[in-house]
């Protein structure tokens, strides 16, 4: 889960730069999913990724990740966790260990 430190360094950041004038939902989400495609780009053709590349990439989609939580208000651990929580309910052990089926179809 997010660091408070890297929290507060990101919120620094973007202070110092006054961005967070730019930083709506709308253009978060835009940038979570831009940034997400450009760390599948480093997967593109099935050759082993640039290890910097991904790390480079993953920052990026984790970055915006936690500017649009910010902004939303709310807490990435917290809402991890709740998703989590709901998501152990739609999936028992018992019944998907070692399997990827959706759920519906366990």
């Amino acid at each position: 889960m997010a660091d408070e430190s890297v929290r507060d360094a990101l919120a620094e950041f973007v202070a110092e730069r006054d961005w967070a004038q730019f930083h709506t939902p709308e253009n978060l989400a835009k940038s979570i999913s831009i940034e997400a495609a450009e760390l599948l780009e480093c997967f593109q053709w099935g050759a082993a990724p640039d290890d910097s590349a991904v790390r480079d990439e993953l920052a990026d989609v984790l970055t915006y990740c936690l500017l649009l939580a910010d902004r939303l208000g709310v807490d990435p651990d917290r809402i991890v966790l709740e998703k989590l929580e709901a998501t152990r309910a739609k999936y028992p052990v018992e019944k998907a260990r070692g399997s990827s089926a959706k759920y519906d179809r366990l």
